[in-house]
């Protein structure tokens, strides 16, 4: 009997429910996007298209092989826009809500459930915490819904309620989805460089869904504790800098280039520059054609969009976290510090360990990846193969045009990679570890490597 009950709870472990919960909604989703009423045409997608679809929309992603304005019906386009609403808000933080909130006593397991999505190391913060995520959710994208009425709704009628309501869940849980393709198919936001309203609307919603759910709780409680968290300074002090990277690196390589920048005026030229340097973090909708991009460029986003956004957000990527931790250490390593420092604070050597497997893990599973690509598109050039890896993997849907070329070993490796990279490669890992972490007390003998 307690084999069978040690079993359960092997099974049960919360990284392996939580893989569990995406891929079963994953499959629910293939399924209902093959049934007739969910295109226009009246013949529903294929399952396999479903199946990518379905894995774009709830790893949050945007890497799509159909145009979801022009392909889907309205019922499509709802169901999409709910798997883009749990796959972001994350099933298992709405499932803790909901016990949180009508139950009295929540037990270990569901509390410990949720600790292990927001990352949180103070168990007694989660419950206050999923309430600010699923608040600051609602408010945000009710807000950024309002403000794109104003836009939307003289220039498309009544239909211009739905594209602004699936714009802002799309934005703010960093999708890329999107509905323009009723203007020019796949065309995104590549027509409203011009119009400041919808681009800075939609750039709050990404930023504010992809800095971490964390960055919130800690700022709306600083009147009570009069603390801002570590963790805190990081996220926001390391995505201030790597925005302006990307801005700068856009508005540098792309002004002259007639196929992107070039033809726009200053003022478009800054707007487009800044919303693709925030939409790389893990976004997906894009301001110019990708595929026109010189190569400079997009080496440099895909820098960008392997970071990703903030640890316990809509967005993927390693997270800005990890990538300040691995730089710091770097720095420590040059200047023979002993520990890895941050803001004058040590941090913990597992800290350090786990952000280095993240980027490797990382690293590995897109170079894997683009091996299967480049097996159904041997001609294809390796930095848009490569590009296209690092966008499933980081879930931010932006492409250079491989995506709608590979066949379906290609498309396999794509949808892997956006599973792994909603769930994290740690997560992941461990999901399929079924054996229980055990403290060893085994002293070792000390072995020595030469490296560099």
């Amino acid at each position: 009997m307690e084999i069978l009950k040690s079993k359960s709870s092997r099974a049960l472990r919360p990284a392996t429910v939580i893989a569990l919960s995406f891929l079963a909604l994953i499959l629910v989703g293939s399924f209902l996007f093959t049934l007739p009423f969910m295109t226009r045409d009246g013949k529903g997608l294929s399952f396999f298209t479903g199946l990518f679809t379905a894995t774009s929309s709830v790893c949050v992603t945007g890497l799509t092989v159909i145009d979801p304005a022009v392909t889907l019906s309205r019922y499509g386009q709802v169901l999409l826009a709910v798997l883009i609403e749990i796959g972001g808000i994350s099933m298992v933080t709405f499932a803790t809500f909901l016990l949180f909130t009508f139950q009295k006593r929540s037990g270990f397991r569901s509390i410990r459930l949720a600790q292990e999505y927001t990352n949180l190391d103070v168990l007694s913060q989660v419950k206050s915490l999923v309430r600010t995520i699923v608040t600051t959710a609602f408010v945000c994208q009710l807000t950024g819904a309002l403000l794109l009425c104003i836009r939307f709704v003289p220039k498309l009628g009544s239909k211009g309620i739905w594209v602004s309501v699936f714009t802002a869940i799309s934005a703010y849980c960093n999708a890329g989805f999107d509905l323009f393709g009723i203007e020019k198919e796949y065309g995104s936001l590549i027509n409203y460089n011009g119009d400041p309203l919808v681009m800075y609307v939609v750039m709050a919603l990404i930023i504010t869904g992809g800095i971490g759910f964390y960055v919130f709780y800690d700022i709306l409680h600083f009147r009570k504790t009069r603390h801002i968290s570590l963790h805190t300074k990081v996220v926001t002090v390391t995505s201030l800098i790597l925005i302006l990277v990307g801005f700068v690196s856009v508005l540098t390589f792309e002004h002259s280039n007639p196929l992107t920048l070039g033809k726009l005026s200053a003022g478009e030229k800054f707007t487009a520059a800044l919303f693709q340097s925030v939409t790389t973090r893990t976004a997906g909708f894009c301001s110019v054609d990708i595929a026109s991009l010189h190569d400079v460029t997009k080496i440099i986003m895909m820098f960008l969009m392997f970071i990703g956004a903030g640890s316990g957000s809509t967005g993927g990527g390693i997270k800005v976290t990890t990538f300040a931790v691995i730089a710091m250490t770097v720095v420590s390593v040059v200047k023979n510090r002993g520990d890895t420092v941050i803001f004058g604070k040590k941090v913990d050597r597992k800290v350090v360990y786990k952000s280095m497997s993240i980027a490797m893990l990382g690293l590995v599973g897109v170079f894997i990846a683009v091996c299967f690509i480049l097996i159904d598109l041997p001609d294809a050039d390796g930095i848009d193969v490569f590009f296209e890896g690092i966008s499933a993997f980081a879930t931010v849907g932006l492409s250079s045009g491989i995506t709608a070329q590979v066949g379906k070993i290609g498309l396999c490796a794509l949808i892997a990679l956006m599973y792994i990279g909603r769930l994290g490669p740690i997560c992941f890992i461990a999901a399929l570890n079924v054996r229980e972490e055990k403290s060893s007390t085994t002293v070792l003998p000390e072995g020595k490597i030469m490296v560099g």
